[in-house]
């Protein structure tokens, strides 16, 4: 009975996988092909496999500048959105204080509404600081709409922290500044980088409000050109899965090095 079980099991998950990497396959295929040979066969193996179409658009096609702009953005906001969450939450879960909850409810209670309801307000804000279309104002949205999530999941995990160590650590006259950057962030680190991974991610791939703050084409994220790509290529499917191969190969990535800390962050229970 265990091993019909575990064959069952094994057999749900083997096709879970295929349905899920399936895309991703199928689309790394035809970015190693021409148009003309997708037409002849969709489903054939690239024979030959056509590298030079990589330099080609990264090169003819601005998706070096595309490339560099998220990676300033998205690594700039994820810094920020990972030192700001993590101050909230080691404050929020360890100091006691008046309005403690009530702040932690606002910032959690943010996680439940839409995006789209802050568009027009964050839009205005933007042109009245002069940072609409800029780098600068789409990293401070991306920080302001993942602070919340960060909080909530880091606050969690600082409040399982035993209250043993800030005890040591306040015995050997370590101030709460010194407390935070050396005894409760390292131990906390299986969350953080949970939170770093999850944030690169989701706003590695967002397009909303970078399609509303952001109509500079010096200022344009991958996302957007990607769309700026398909609208100009849009016969050519084969450079179109070249294009999204690049999009998509750095999140890859960052997932295949990370995952085992990902994994071990979701799943951390108490710290001993």
């Amino acid at each position: 009975m265990r091993v019909a079980t575990q064959s069952i099991v094994m057999a749900i998950l083997c096709a879970y996988t295929m349905f899920a990497a399936g895309p991703f396959v199928w689309a790394a295929m035809l970015s190693l092909r021409t148009t003309s040979e997708i037409h002849l066969d969709h489903f054939a193996l690239p024979d030959p496999m056509h590298w030079d179409k990589y330099p080609d658009a990264w090169f003819n096609s601005n998706y070096s500048i595309y490339f560099m702009n998220s990676l300033q953005v998205v690594v700039g906001a994820v810094i920020l959105v990972t030192l700001i969450g993590a101050m909230a939450a080691h404050c929020l879960a360890r100091y006691r204080f008046r309005l403690n909850r009530i702040i932690y409810f606002v910032l959690f209670s943010t996680i439940i509404f839409p995006p789209q309801v802050t568009i027009i307000s964050l839009f205005q804000i933007l042109v009245g600081y002069g940072l609409y279309n800029s780098k600068l104002g789409l990293m401070l949205v991306y920080v302001a709409i993942q602070l919340p999530l960060t909080v909530y999941i880091l606050e969690s995990f600082f409040a399982r922290i035993p209250a043993d160590l800030f005890d040591a650590a306040r015995m050997d006259g370590y101030s709460d500044w010194a407390i935070f950057w050396r005894v409760a962030l390292p131990v906390a680190m299986p969350a953080v980088t949970t939170t770093v991974i999850l944030n690169f991610i989701l706003l590695w791939n967002e397009f909303l409000f970078a399609v509303v703050l952001i109509t500079d084409e010096a200022n344009r994220t991958l996302p957007l050109g990607i769309q700026r790509f398909i609208g100009d290529t849009q016969e050519d499917i084969g450079m179109i899965a070249t294009g999204l191969m690049i999009a998509i190969i750095p999140v890859i990535v960052v997932y295949a090095f990370f995952s085992e800390k990902l994994i071990q962050g979701m799943t951390a229970g108490a710290v001993k």
